[in-house]
């Protein structure tokens, strides 16, 4: 006897399928929107205003040419701007938890699961 996995509708499918992605764009713009997560960046007071100043060299300053740039004090906020890589300890601690959490809790269903596919193909063993 072979085992056979339970089948599935298409309209199940498909519900299991939207569901993925809703939790995938979830996963990914939620953080966004509540301000949790995304590029900070700040400009440092005094930041350099020419091609010189901001280190560009001569292939640097044509390829911002090439792209309508040709003022260098616009294109300094963008060439100077830094990331803000600071975080939260608390932040970074729960993150561990809520991570060990998540393993520990799929370890224990996958472990429920594979006894009772043990048990369905070869029954109950001593």
């Amino acid at each position: 006897m072979t085992y056979r996995p339970p089948k599935q509708s298409k309209l199940s499918q498909l519900f299991d399928v939207i569901v993925l992605l809703a939790m995938t764009f979830g996963a990914l713009y939620i953080p966004l929107f509540l301000g949790l997560a995304g590029g900070s960046k700040s400009v440092p007071e005094g930041a350099p205003t020419t091609w010189e100043g901001m280190g560009q060299n001569a292939a640097q300053v044509a390829q911002y040419n090439a792209l309508g740039f040709t003022d260098p004090a616009a294109v300094s906020n963008i060439i100077n701007a830094r990331y803000d890589y600071s975080f939260s300890w608390g932040a970074l601690a729960v993150m561990i938890v809520v991570i060990v959490a998540y393993y520990a809790l799929m370890l224990r269903f996958s472990e429920q699961e594979y006894r009772d596919v043990i048990s369905e193909k070869f029954g109950d063993r001593p």
